[in-house]
């Protein structure tokens, strides 16, 4: 009798249980954590090329204001690594009332336990009136 109870016995289960889904859940936890940072990542060049979309706008009667654009945007994106951050591209004729558009873009890489899952480049644009 005492055989057959310790067959069906269940001492042990939630232990395999758990032992099955925790690298299930490592790995989400540490994908999530991953695109948090990609998306980090975007708000702050998203945020950046906002201000030098801005300080473009209102930079027309400066003798760089493509240069004054950049310096703008390398100043705002002091969260992202300066040197993987490109000069961000500045179009416009400079007249008042045109259109100025800043874009710019920043590497990004989702890995997981150091294998790159997603890789590729965040982009963001802006456009705003010349004053």
């Amino acid at each position: 009798m005492r055989n057959r109870n310790s067959l069906r016995s269940e001492k042990g289960q939630a232990t395999t249980e758990f032992a099955v889904v925790l690298p299930i859940l490592v790995v989400l936890l540490f994908g999530i954590i991953q695109f948090g940072i990609a998306f980090k990542d975007y708000l702050s060049l998203t945020d950046a090329v906002r201000a030098g979309a801005r300080k473009a706008a209102v930079s027309r009667n400066v003798s760089d204001p493509v240069g004054t654009t950049r310096t703008a945007v390398r100043n705002a994106a002091s969260d992202l690594d300066p040197a993987k951050l490109p000069d961000p591209t500045v179009a416009s004729n400079w007249q008042p009332g045109t259109d100025v558009k800043v874009s710019a873009q920043y590497p990004f890489r989702i890995s997981l336990f150091g294998i790159p899952v997603v890789t590729g480049n965040l982009k963001s644009s802006t456009t705003e009136r010349v004053e």
